[in-house]
């Protein structure tokens, strides 16, 4: 009977110890419990990566609050001809504050 995945060709093939270590560990630094699944991506791919997308989600939401922020006061300033110092002062910080996210995200992607 054909497997439903399509997959009809077994491969096999011996590790030491060592080696068995080491791809133990690598699946658990990546948070991957099917040893035959990471064996099959590594040879199919090369690469098996878990990437923790909470960083990505905090960035998200802080360009949507700086945009947000940004296009209140641009409304006000169009509709009054107001700009005022607080306004300019709160859009610095949080642009500081996406400017850190974006170093941080970025030093973790560079450690990858």
């Amino acid at each position: 009977m054909k497997p439903r995945s399509g997959r009809t060709i077994p491969l096999y093939f011996k590790v030491s110890p060592q080696e068995k270590e080491i791809i133990e560990k690598k699946m658990a630094q990546i948070g991957i419990h099917n040893q035959r699944a990471y064996l099959r991506k590594m040879a199919v791919d090369g690469y098996a990566v878990q990437v923790d997308m909470s960083d990505f989600k905090a960035l998200v939401s802080l360009l949507r609050n700086c945009s947000n922020n940004l296009n209140q006061i641009a409304k006000r300033v169009n509709s009054t001809g107001n700009l005022y110092q607080e306004d300019v002062a709160d859009l610095q910080e949080r642009y500081r504050e996406l400017w850190g996210a974006v170093s941080t995200l970025l030093g973790k992607l560079t450690d990858l």
